[in-house]
Formats: structure tokens, sequence, C-alpha cells
């Protein structure tokens, strides 16, 4: 194993070299000494650039290790790929923040929607999770934290309260859906087995991220979204056992504490 992180609590970000993903790293890594932070990316050189970018910007509030890592959640082989090198350089994983996630714009029919829709926001976190559950009982304490979306609910989407109740994306708000019940039965069933690993589902809000593009990007700034620092924030809160509902409430955490129904 890697000797400067036999003590630290490791953790695996997904999708982590932009928006809430590299906005992550960047305040666990300014929150404690105690973490060594796997940086996923689709690309190594992607993850290299977001590396890059937070060791220039940070350099003097930076506590953490951090390194990058490849992983598309899509992609069987990057998935095993990635489970033997955490394997081999570290023994165990504690945390992971499956935030890698899509909202599908481009002309398709609505089978390939769905089908591009479930394999990143559903399928590939679910498989990821199998893949590393070994990892995660040898922590002793495992946590995961599934980002998946307000939109997801299907209360609020039957609600006419509901602020984005007219809000389009049917199969967007299908995939976290799925991802919501799979997040439940998780965490149902690793609370029956002894394993001691955590599940949650966190809902980020309204905030910038790369969902949509950079036209969405200055859409969401022109309609007050928060910026992705503030859903970042409240996971490090979360993973830091400020938020004690988070692992336990009947519904979605939110960024600013509370719990959203399914």
């Amino acid at each position: 194993m890697t000797t400067t992180t036999n003590n630290k609590t490791i953790v695996l970000i997904t999708g982590a070299n932009s928006g809430i993903g590299l906005e992550t790293v960047i305040a666990l890594s300014k929150s404690s000494p105690n973490y060594h932070i796997l940086l996923g990316a689709r690309s190594i050189e992607k993850g290299q650039a977001a590396l890059t970018q937070i060791q220039e910007e940070y350099t003097s509030t930076l506590q953490s290790t951090i390194s990058v890592v490849q992983i598309d959640v899509t992609s069987q082989d990057s998935i095993t790929a990635l489970v033997e090198h955490i394997s081999s350089n570290y023994g165990k994983l504690d945390v992971l923040l499956s935030n890698a996630g899509i909202i599908v714009y481009q002309e398709c029919d609505t089978l390939t929607n769905l089908r591009l829709s479930f394999e990143t926001n559903t399928f590939g976190p679910t498989v990821l999770v199998e893949a590393l559950e070994p990892l995660l009982r040898k922590s002793g304490d495992g946590k995961i934290i599934h980002v998946s979306s307000e939109q997801g609910s299907t209360t609020l989407r039957l609600s006419p309260d509901y602020r984005w109740v007219d809000t389009k994306g049917d199969y967007y708000r299908a995939s976290k859906a799925a991802l919501n019940m799979l997040a439940a039965c998780q965490r149902h069933n690793y609370s029956k087995d002894g394993s001691n690993i955590k599940v949650c589902s966190f809902n980020p809000g309204f905030c910038v991220s790369n969902l949509t593009g950079e036209k969405g990007k200055e859409m969401r700034i022109n309609m007050g979204a928060r910026p992705a620092s503030d859903p970042a924030n409240a996971m490090v809160a979360i993973l830091e056992g400020k938020e004690k509902e988070a692992w336990t409430g009947n519904g979605m955490v939110t960024l600013d504490g509370g719990i959203l129904p399914w």
C-alpha cells in the first residue's frame, strides 16, 4: 500500500473534474489533512487538468492529498480497472461520492434518451457500488452519497405547488427516481447484513453545474442558481457527521439540511 495514505480516509468522487464534483474535491481537501481524495474523471487528461487547476489556485489552503483516477461509470472495463487500482494501492475505500450524471439535450428518439439517461444516472452508479462493495466493507465505516435530484421526487412531481412542476426532462426525472429507489434498497440491505455501510441520497438543489453545458450555466446564473460550492460544502458537512439525518431520513437530504420526499 501507499505509505502516505495508510492512515487516511480514502474518498472517491466521480465526475470530479468539473462542477459540483470539482468543488467537492476542493472543499474536502481544504477541510482536513485526513483525506486522500481520488478525483475521478472520464479521462486522465481532464482529471489532471482539474488537479493542476486546484493546486495552482488553492496551494496555500489545501490540506488533503489528491490523485487522479480514470472512471467512466458506463464502462465495465473502466470500473474493473478502478477497483483493481484502489485495491492494490489503498486496500479499502471509505467513501464513495457518486456524482457523475447527465441530462440528455441532444436530438434523439425516446428510447435513446432513456438509455443514455439511465446508463449514466442509474445503471452506472449501481454497478459501481456493487464492484466497490468489498472495498467499502473493508473500511469498517463505509459511506455512499448518491448525488440525486429533487427532480426525481415522485411526490414533488405531482404537487401543483412545486416550483419546478412544469419543468420538462421526464427521462432525467425517471432516472433519478430510480436512483433514489436503489439508494433506499442499498441502505436497507446494508443495514441488515452487518456491513456498517451507510447510504444517503443528496439533492444539490438549483445550482450552477455542467449538466446543461455552458449556455445552461449562463441561464442558471441568470435565474438565480446557487454556486456549485454550496452543495459541495453541504456534502462535506454530511461526511463529517454534521447532518446525521442524511443517513436515516426517509428521503433526499438537501444542501440546507432537512429531507425531501422520495
